[in-house]
C-alpha cells in the first residue's frame, strides 16, 4: 500500500476580541489642517451575533475563516491561508489626551472625544489576512475522536474597511490595504469521525496601520499600532487526499 498523503481542511467560526490602548496620528495638510494625536485610546469590538444564524447574515459578525493543508509527516506540519474578521472601534465620548494642531490652533491637553470631532472604527472590518505555519501534537484519541493541541505563527497584510469622521469630515470608508499583521495563536482541536471537527484558538496579534485614509477626498491619513487578543470558536471539515 501506498502511503497517504495530507489532508486538506476548512474552518468557519466567530471571535471575541480585546484591544490595548493605541496612539492614534491623525494628518491632513493638502484639503485640511491638521495634525495631531490621540494618546493612549481606548477601543472595543462589535460581536453582532443576534443574526448569525441566518445564510445572509453568516458575515455581519466577527467571522474567522481558513483553507489549511496538513502534511503526512513526522513532525505533524500544516500550511494555511486565514482570513480574521474582527471589529476595532475607537470609543466614542472618552478623554483623551490630544496633543498637536488643528487648524492653526495648538492643542495639548486630556479632551472630551466625541463623535462630532472624531470616530474611528474598523469595521467591516479589522481583517487579518494571513499566511500561518501550523504544528500539530495529537493528545488523545479513540476510534471516532482525536484530540490534538494546534499551535500557528503567521503574517500577513491588512486589508481593512474603515468608516471614519474628522471634523466633520465623514468618509464611509473602501477597503484596500491598511498596513500589516503579525500573529501567534495556540489551541485545541477535536476531530470527529475523520471529517468533521471542532476547534477553539487563543490569537495574540500586533496589529500596524500605516495606510487609513481619511475624509471623503481620502486625503487625510491614520496611523496607529497595537496589540489585539482574540478567542476563536470554530467548527471544520477534512478532506483526507486518497493514498499514492
Amino acid at each position: 500500500m501506498g502511503k497517504q498523503r495530507g489532508s486538506l481542511y476548512f474552518t468557519w467560526g466567530y471571535n471575541r476580541d480585546w484591544y490595548t490602548k493605541s496612539t492614534i496620528h491623525f494628518r491632513n495638510t493638502t484639503t485640511d489642517n491638521y495634525d495631531f494625536t490621540f494618546i493612549d485610546a481606548k477601543a472595543h469590538d462589535r460581536p453582532d451575533m443576534e443574526s448569525f444564524y441566518k445564510l445572509n447574515a453568516l458575515t455581519i459578525p466577527q467571522y474567522d475563516m481558513n483553507l489549511g493543508y496538513f502534511f503526512n509527516d513526522k513532525r505533524d506540519l500544516g500550511i494555511e491561508i486565514s482570513w480574521d474578521h474582527l471589529k476595532y472601534i475607537v470609543t466614542d465620548n472618552q478623554v483623551i489626551h490630544v496633543k498637536g494642531q488643528i487648524r492653526g490652533h495648538q492643542i495639548d491637553k486630556d479632551t472630551l472625544v466625541t463623535p462630532d470631532f472624531v470616530h474611528l472604527q474598523h469595521t467591516n472590518g479589522n481583517n487579518y489576512l494571513m499566511l500561518n505555519l501550523v504544528k500539530r501534537q495529537k493528545l488523545w484519541h479513540s476510534k471516532a475522536f482525536q484530540l490534538s493541541a494546534i499551535g500557528k505563527v503567521g503574517t500577513g497584510p491588512l486589508i481593512s474597511y474603515t468608516i471614519s469622521s474628522v471634523l466633520g469630515n465623514n468618509d464611509d470608508g473602501y477597503f484596500h490595504y491598511h498596513g500589516m499583521v503579525a500573529a501567534l495563536s495556540g489551541g485545541f482541536k477535536l476531530d470527529i469521525f475523520k471529517y468533521f471537527f471542532i476547534q477553539t484558538d487563543l490569537q495574540g496579534a500586533w496589529v500596524d496601520y500605516t495606510n487609513t485614509k481619511l475624509g471623503a477626498d481620502h486625503q487625510g491619513l491614520a496611523t496607529h499600532h497595537f496589540y489585539s487578543l482574540q478567542y476563536k470558536y470554530l467548527f471544520g471539515f477534512n478532506y483526507p487526499l486518497s493514498k499514492l
